[in-house]
């Protein structure tokens, strides 16, 4: 028997969460993701193991803060409702407590542009939000003000959040938000490593912006695509 879309997008979610905590990525029941659908978004419920969760355990909310479903939504919806309503661009958000992100966190610091990476983000850094209460409208103000014009940034004290089109890529995104920020931590043992300027940047997101599949268009129009041999 073929699943509805709701139920085959509540599947997706519990495979994705076993995913995030099987890459190393999350520990226990912490972190939560929200995916939108016709009538609001999907989120996963508050403290339950992952390796538990069922499709029928995912909560359904609507953005006045209301939700149906036997199980509470997580603690931190209203980062999920807030940045779903504001970000059209978007319809999947991940939170997760990965360790070199977070160890980032802790000391409120904001991923420069030390690699080339950084710009699949949308922008030279990976900003770090002010520390507020989890759960509270102020970290989901934090939160929003962190994101404006990104697909991820770092909780203060806290964590990350990663941003995605597509549960696939809010996960990838989480994924490299942690490589680089593991990448950061090691370069900082040797000293602070240097910066690319914004100049150099601006070319890298226009690359990243132009690339598709593969082809990536040589910014100066030389070369522009690869080509399969015939």
């Amino acid at each position: 028997m073929t699943d509805t879309p709701d139920v085959a997008l509540r599947r997706e979610i519990v495979e994705t969460c076993r995913k995030m905590n099987a890459s190393g990525l999350n520990q226990g029941t912490a972190g939560n993701i929200s995916v939108r659908n016709e009538a609001g978004f999907l989120v996963t419920p508050s403290s339950l193991p992952y390796d538990m969760m069922q499709p029928e355990d995912i909560v359904q909310m609507y953005f006045d803060g209301t939700y149906e479903g036997a199980r509470r939504p997580s603690s931190e919806w209203r980062f999920h409702r807030d940045i779903l309503a504001a970000r059209e661009d978007i319809n999947s958000v991940f939170h997760c407590h990965s360790v070199y992100a977070t160890s980032l966190a802790v000391h409120h610091k904001t991923i420069p542009s030390f690699h080339y990476m950084t710009g699949i983000f949308g922008g030279t850094t990976i900003r770090c939000a002010r520390y507020a209460t989890y759960g509270t409208q102020e970290l989901s103000d934090a939160a929003l003000e962190a994101l404006e014009g990104r697909t991820a940034c770092l909780l203060g004290q806290h964590g990350q959040i990663a941003l995605g089109k597509t549960l696939a890529q809010a996960l990838y995104n989480a994924i490299e938000v942690e490589t680089l920020s593991r990448l950061y931590v090691q370069a900082l043992v040797l000293g602070e490593p240097p910066v690319l300027p914004d100049d150099e940047m601006e070319r890298v997101i226009r690359q990243m912006k132009n690339m598709s599949y593969g082809r990536a268009p040589d910014l100066d129009g030389v070369n522009d695509t690869a080509r399969k041999r015939a």
